[in-house]
């Protein structure tokens, strides 16, 4: 082994891999119902490995009433009967690890389904043994909800209880109970469910809202947010201060962080919407470790301007390596608009070679790699709650990046069967954007999602290299160095529509170097000028 390989390989499997996300519901149906499963993903699996991908994350497959897809969990220790077995997910799992891939999971610790038998325990009274499992409160003194608190999908974060007069709270929908992470009892609870899945083989977890753990007890009510505009989400009328980032979070992501540490190798990814001198707290300390990765959403929220992103993807990996935290990247996910819907088509292949090169670990939202665009959903197919709960808000459903995968021109774009409605609509275009039309052609995005992450494989320095940006003489180049062990690439993205001389002092090293990598599937001199739009790997 070289030394150069031996760098990237001292790095673990969360950091030198790449993560696919999988929404269960649209990746394959193989019960012919409109709906994915767990089944279909196994039958997909050698296609995810041919992606050169080192993780699938499976959004919730647990017992639920599917009032919000999954993230209302009435049974955390086994799947609901849509996608399948505890047999098939073993199979599942089995399959992946025969293919090298490891396996997370969606883990929802903020909140369960009001269907839980801890829920329904809770209801009966004051006196439940469980009824301190959730958050309760008596009304204000003149009626109604205690405080003026928000949920995320709009109207009160309270709910009435008829039965006891009082009301518990939920930040998501009413029936989404928040447990009551004070309670030892509760954290006692959830640290099962992560030996339940550990034991059965599980390498990771996604953890959904974890930033949402603890509420702070005076229950006071939260400020006005003087920047809001009537028609946007109703959530971000107030700032947030009593509801989010408690001190007492930190202290039971370390208690969740030490029950992964008695399983060797396992992971966590923390969901954490917050700036980044808040963000990277949550990766903790050598002493008191938390998250693993602190989910870094900000490629996904900035302008999409050379100068920002470069200004930003600065200041992270400086602050990661102040903090000693492991950097990683994220461009979709089922919650946010497809990428190539919001940069457009011509900046495709820029941001997936930003995202696939940038020092840290990327993670991949499933038919990215194909080129998914967003989908246009009817309203009478629309049914994602937090769509359904904001009519007049276009913005707040997360169904069109939710949309079934494509895997060829036949009906449903081979989804499910001919003749079975799915759950979601299919795109109207998925005869000619499909996983088997792409498949052949050298020149389409799946392959260049392959050629990018093949690079990865093949030089460390994508992987175990630093990282350092360069000056150009653009504001529309963003260009950027990785170097380990006496290897370095340069990374070249035109975010415009002009061509770029590249002239600037600091890639004058380009002149005896060689392109790896055009995304204009030609192989340019490494220092020839930068196309409009175009992404360019150069090795020197």
């Amino acid at each position: 082994m070289t030394q150069r390989a031996s760098l990237a390989g001292e790095l673990k499997w969360w950091q030198s891999g790449i993560i696919y996300q999988i929404y269960p519901r649209s990746f394959q149906d193989s019960g012919d119902d409109g709906v994915g499963d767990l089944r279909g993903i196994t039958a997909r699996l050698p296609y995810v490995a041919s992606l050169g991908v080192g993780a699938v994350w499976l959004s919730p497959i647990f017992t639920s009433p599917m009032r919000d897809f999954g993230y209302d969990v009435a049974d955390y220790c086994d799947i609901d009967p849509l996608f399948g077995t505890l047999a098939d997910f073993d199979a599942l799992v089995q399959e992946a690890h025969r293919l090298g891939l490891k396996v997370m999971l969606d883990y929802v610790p903020n909140h369960t389904s009001s269907d839980h038998e801890w829920f329904q325990e809770a209801l009966q009274g004051s006196h439940s043994a469980r009824r301190d499992w959730y958050v309760w409160r008596d009304g204000a003194p003149g009626g109604g909800p205690p405080n003026n608190w928000i949920s995320f999908f709009g109207g009160p974060a309270w709910t009435l209880d008829p039965a006891s007069g009082q009301y518990y709270l939920h930040q998501f929908l009413p029936s989404q109970p928040d447990l009551n992470w004070r309670n030892p009892a509760v954290r006692a609870a959830m640290a099962e469910v992560l030996r339940f899945w550990m034991r059965r083989g599980v390498d990771g977890f996604r953890v959904d809202v974890i930033w949402l753990l603890a509420e702070d007890e005076r229950f006071l009510d939260e400020p006005v947010n003087p920047a809001w505009t009537p028609g946007t989400v109703e959530h971000a009328r107030l700032e947030h201060v009593y509801t989010q980032d408690q001190p007492e979070t930190h202290a039971y992501v370390r208690e969740l962080r030490a029950v992964l540490d008695e399983f060797d190798d396992c992971m966590m990814v923390g969901e954490i919407y917050l700036p980044l001198e808040k963000l990277l707290p949550y990766a903790g300390t050598p002493e008191a470790p938390m998250v693993h990765l602190p989910f870094n959403f900000h490629l996904i929220l900035l302008p999409w301007q050379a100068g920002v992103v470069r200004a930003f993807a600065d200041e992270y990996d400086a602050a990661c390596r102040a903090n000693g935290s492991w950097p990683n990247w994220v461009l979709g996910n089922h919650d946010q608009h497809r990428f190539k819907s919001r940069v457009g088509a011509a900046q495709y292949c820029v941001a997936q070679t930003l995202l696939l090169t940038l020092r840290g670990t990327p993670t991949v939202y499933y038919g990215d790699e194909i080129g998914l665009q967003n989908v246009p959903i009817p309203p009478e197919r629309m049914v994602d709650p937090a769509g359904l709960q904001q009519p007049d808000v276009p913005a707040a459903s997360r169904d069109p990046e939710r949309t079934p995968m494509h895997w060829d021109a036949s009906p449903n774009a081979g989804f499910t069967p001919p003749g079975v409605t799915p759950w979601l609509p299919v795109d109207e275009n998925y005869a000619a954007l499909n996983v088997q039309a792409q498949d052949t052609d050298p020149q389409s995005d799946l392959n260049y999602f392959r050629a990018l992450s093949r690079l990865r494989r093949e030089h460390p320095a994508l992987v175990a290299g630093g990282y350092r940006s360069l000056e150009t003489s653009s504001a529309e180049v963003f260009a950027f160095r990785r170097e380990v062990g006496g290897e370095t690439l340069s990374i070249l993205l035109n975010f415009g529509a002009g061509t770029h001389d590249l002239d600037a002092p600091e890639l004058a090293a380009l002149r005896g170097g060689q392109t790896l990598l055009s995304s204009l599937n030609d192989q340019p001199g490494a220092h020839d000028p930068l196309r409009p739009n175009e992404a360019r790997i150069v090795r020197h």
